[in-house]
């Protein structure tokens, strides 16, 4: 049994998103939620709140069995990069610096172990 979740336009460079996703990689959901959990990185919210996603899409889509959530594990998971806003910061002289805000798009597939 497979679910996924997808989180858009995350506020976060797809670069971070990355280094968080990297902790993570290849565990069982649990003890990738405690890891997340104890990350410093802003960006390991929006992974973890990915991942609590897919979780659940796995349990919703599977009411006819039972899922015990002691064998799901992170079968795929990549971030790409999104769109970026650019913005303007006024300089010395009159000038003006292109600020770009940076946003990735997270997906991650869970599957349980048969």
């Amino acid at each position: 049994m497979e679910a996924y979740a997808k989180a858009k336009w995350v506020g976060y460079p797809v670069n971070k998103v990355r280094l968080v996703m990297e902790l993570i990689k290849g565990k069982d959901v649990e003890s990738a939620i405690s890891i997340l959990s104890f990350t410093p990185n802003f960006a390991a919210k929006s992974v973890m709140k990915t991942l609590k996603s897919a979780v659940a899409n796995l349990i919703e889509n599977n009411r006819e069995t039972t899922v015990d959530t002691n064998n799901v594990f992170i079968n795929t998971m990549y971030a790409e990069e999104g769109p970026t806003m650019k913005r303007f910061k006024p300089r010395a002289q009159g000038r003006a610096t292109r600020i770009r805000k940076r946003t990735s798009h997270i997906y991650i597939k869970v599957a349980t172990k048969e």
